[in-house]
């Protein structure tokens, strides 16, 4: 069975899914300099070994953000899951950066109205439409 936790980031967002497999995933960032470590020491202890397999971002806004940069330095994120945008920021932060180099990557994948995508090591052949999720 699948563990999704909330984590109490004070104004802000920040979730993981502990899936029953090799896959951890992560939905949004919100961590503050004074406790990021203990966050990302928290999410190792529970990821058993495992790295952020897909990490979701809902938005590019800071609090949905906030030491995303500390995160991947730390704990590489290997696919990086949004919408797609050319968002820019008056004042940019390093955090912003980040998203805005890990959007533009080849880690990136876009996320649109009736996309589809196969997971892992699914194949065309013999698979069921349940292979691909539809948004």
């Amino acid at each position: 069975m699948s563990i999704i936790k909330s984590l109490s980031v004070g104004n802000g967002d920040m979730f993981y899914i502990k899936h029953n497999s090799d896959n951890f995933s992560m939905i949004d960032c919100c961590m503050d300099e004074d406790d990021r470590e203990t966050i990302v020491e928290e999410l190792r202890g529970e990821a058993n070994g495992k790295y952020i397999k897909r990490f979701i971002s809902t938005h590019p806004d800071d609090d949905h953000i906030r030491g995303l940069q500390y995160l991947n330095e730390e704990w590489p994120i290997l696919n990086f899951y949004c919408v797609k945008n050319e968002t820019t920021k008056e004042d940019e932060t390093d955090d912003f950066d980040e998203y805005c180099e890990l959007r533009d990557s080849d880690k990136a994948f876009y996320l649109e109205k009736g996309c589809t995508r196969r997971w892992m090591n699914q194949s065309n052949e013999g698979s069921s439409p349940k292979s691909s999720v539809k948004l």
